[in-house]
């Protein structure tokens, strides 16, 4: 067995760990035969990159980016993380259009496991993709574009198709946001008109600890600009502004978050929960998440409301957010716009194992858990909350006909 383990230490995996240095040892890895996954930054919470041959981990690969000549694209090497290039981007006066709460995941980690940050107006990290490059099991490299008609299939891709060497990335020119939290605003109102509360900024994030029924713990609320347009939107939830730096989890030290109080900073310094420089959230935790369309998601938070007592626990914070919808036929918000519900658990998974089938009992049948994170749904109830799955499971079949990247989470759902 490897010695290598994830980033919350729960998944040590089995394979043998291999550091290709260019795009002809990666491609006589993945030839060779036998079993292959890829391992970027280790932030999975199950053991989708696991596997008992080649682990192909590509933070040695040549570092690619290169700004188009019109300036709205980037092509980057999917080992780098997005915290690697949001500041080479501000360099150059672009920026993206989100970022997922903590900028320490590589690009094509993210986007195959179709993280996200949170906007009503913007897209999952995959949606920014307007091009891949894929090495698949037969050798071959493979440029897929937007309007391929593979294309909305490989994006979100799960591992299942080969190894992403680059993609490239919509990009636009720079912009501020400024971060403001929010404290106790109130369940009944949240849950009264919850499109006017995810709609107070750019990116709106509700954080609970299920401690409390009647209230949440904290709004935090992000604004394109400097000004603060969310209204009265917190005082309508009986929240009111925080008087110092917040952590989403209450009683931790703020110094890994990302700037608060209204300050404007730049996009990728703010639009993250936390600094690249330490350690995100808690470190030892697990999680799991789970997005539905957004006509489900209030019933589905009463739901959940209703299982507190249970929940709280178990739980270091929990955070709804938001998703709008996109065409990639693996992403949560495929045809839909979404929202999300996160559950950051203590670092118990036989507990936290235990207790995710009554949550997912209680979700609407529409929920679809991330991919990344541990979810107990069986592969069939997957498939089913995916319209395009069976033209999924065809391009896999296509790309990998001999199953080299199929490992035992891909044949739990399935594949």
């Amino acid at each position: 067995m490897s010695a290598e383990r994830n980033w919350a230490g729960n998944i040590g995996y089995r394979g043998a760990v291999a550091h290709p240095s260019t795009v002809d040892e990666a491609h006589a890895l993945v030839t060779a035969g036998g079993k292959v996954r890829v391992l970027g930054t280790r932030h999975c919470f199950n053991d989708i990159a696991d596997t008992t041959g080649t682990l192909v981990a590509l933070g040695r690969m040549p570092v690619v980016f290169e700004i188009s000549p019109e300036r709205d694209a980037v092509r980057v090497s999917g080992g780098l993380r997005y915290g690697d290039i949001a500041p080479r981007l501000e360099a150059e006066g672009l920026a993206l259009a989100n970022l997922a709460s903590l900028p320490h995941i590589s690009v094509a980690g993210a986007v195959a496991t179709g993280t996200h940050g949170s906007g009503d107006a913007i897209g999952s990290l995959a949606a920014a993709v307007r091009e891949l490059l894929l090495l698949t099991a037969s050798g071959e490299l493979l440029h897929l574009h937007r309007g391929d008609p593979r294309f909305a299939g490989a994006v979100v891709g799960i591992g299942a198709l080969g190894v992403v060497l680059e993609l490239v990335l919509d990009v636009e020119p720079t912009y501020a946001v400024a971060q403001r939290v929010h404290e106790r605003p109130g369940w009944d109102a949240i849950l009264d008109d919850l499109d006017a509360v995810t709609s107070a900024g750019t990116s709106v994030s509700i954080f609970t600890t299920w401690q409390r029924t009647d209230h949440a713990d904290q709004l935090w609320i992000k604004q394109r600009g400097a000004d603060d347009l969310a209204g009265d939107i917190p005082a309508r939830l009986g929240a009111a502004a925080a008087q110092v730096k917040r952590h989403p989890i209450l009683g931790v030290d703020p110094e890994a978050c990302t700037d608060q109080g209204g300050e404007p900073g730049a996009w990728y310094q703010r639009l993250p929960h936390f600094k690249l420089e330490f350690t995100p959230s808690a470190g030892a935790e697990l999680q799991s998440e789970y997005l539905m369309p957004r006509r489900d998601a209030v019933a589905a938070l009463e739901s959940v409301r209703g299982l507190a007592d249970r929940i709280a626990p178990l739980l270091l914070v929990s955070e709804v957010r938001t998703v709008a919808a996109d065409d990639l036929w693996l992403s949560s918000a495929y045809g839909t716009d979404a929202v999300g519900i996160h559950f950051t658990w203590r670092q118990d998974e036989t507990a936290v194992r235990a207790l995710l089938p009554a949550i997912e009992a209680a979700l609407p049948a529409s929920a679809r858990p991330h991919w990344g994170k541990i979810f107990t749904l069986d592969g069939a109830e997957v498939q089913r909350r995916y319209a395009r799955w069976d033209d999924f499971a065809a391009l896999r079949a296509e790309l990998d006909p001999e199953r080299r990247f199929v490992n035992d989470y891909l044949e739990r759902l399935g594949l």
